[in-house]
C-alpha cells in the first residue's frame, strides 16, 4: 500500500453549503487522515493522507462536493508531513 499526502484548495461556492462537514464524512468513509477548514478568501483547504487510491478517490469527490456546492477549481500540492491520525475540521484561517 502506497501512502500519499496532499493539500487541496477548493474554490467556487464552497462555504455555507456544508462542504466541510461533507469533507469530514467522505474522508472518514475512505479511511483518510487529515483536516479541512474554510479560508478567509472564500475557499476551502484540506489535507488528505492515506492509501494513494483512496486519496485519488477523495480528490475526485472534491470536484462535486455536497449538492449545494459549485466547485470551480481544485488545486493540489503534495505534502511531505503526514497529519495525525483521524480526520477533523479546523478553524477558519
Amino acid at each position: 500500500m502506497a501512502l500519499k499526502t496532499v493539500r487541496a484548495r477548493i474554490q467556487g461556492r464552497v462555504q455555507g453549503v456544508w462542504y466541510r462537514g461533507w469533507t469530514v464524512d467522505t474522508a472518514k468513509s475512505l479511511g483518510l487522515d487529515g483536516w479541512v477548514r474554510n479560508r478567509f478568501d472564500g475557499s476551502v483547504e484540506a489535507v488528505f493522507s492515506g492509501d494513494e487510491a483512496d486519496v485519488a478517490a477523495m480528490l475526485e469527490h472534491c470536484w462535486s462536493g455536497p449538492s449545494a456546492a459549485r466547485v470551480d477549481n481544485v488545486d493540489i500540492t503534495n505534502e511531505v508531513e503526514q497529519p495525525p491520525p483521524g480526520f477533523t475540521h479546523l478553524p477558519t484561517a
